[in-house]
């Protein structure tokens, strides 16, 4: 199901599963090395982008999306290093991924022309993660976690761990 405004770039690296819902507005890039995958019954809420690479220069990875999942509105997913959202996942909106970081230690060169390094996030099965959350590069997120709503994930996190804050921190293990 598609709905109005929906756009694809770069649709032969595109895999679809069944039952795919796009919200209005939703932009899909799959120009990277790995497309995107997306699973059965997946949801992407109205004006998120989905977006492996920004430049043609240095081409990201991939992202995957696995079956049973559901992200809310406004949701940037960027495929940069490879991310990976594991099977029943919900999301609210604003979800914010971005699995590369730009490289700044020298002084005399512009920031955008030191390159980047990319280490991909993954996030595990069955996790609900909270409204306007931003994961970073290098997180990789446990099965059965809960990230609440304005979280920052800087670090990765084991099994049915509870997070949350800025930066986040493990708050207790779901029982």
């Amino acid at each position: 199901m598609l709905g109005k405004g929906v756009t694809f770039f770069n649709p032969s690296k595109i895999h679809w599963g069944r039952f795919l819902k796009l919200g209005n507005y939703v932009a899909i890039s799959a120009l990277g090395k790995n497309g995107i995958w997306f699973g059965d019954n997946v949801s992407i809420g109205a004006f998120s982008r989905i977006i492996i690479s920004t430049s043609l220069n240095n081409l990201g990875d991939s992202i995957i999306i696995g079956n049973n999942v559901g992200i809310g509105e406004f949701a940037y997913l960027g495929g940069g290093g490879g991310l990976e959202i594991g099977d029943d996942c919900i999301v609210g909106q604003y979800l914010s991924c971005h699995p590369e970081n730009h490289n700044y230690n020298k002084n005399t060169i512009l920031i955008r022309h030191q390159g980047v390094t990319r280490k991909g996030i993954k996030i595990g099965k069955n996790c609900w993660i909270g409204s306007k959350v931003t994961i970073l590069d290098g997180v990789e997120i446990g099965d059965g976690c809960v990230i609440a709503a304005g979280s920052v994930v800087t670090k990765s996190f084991p099994n049915d761990s509870i997070i949350g804050g800025v930066p986040s921190k493990f708050l207790k293990a779901r029982s």
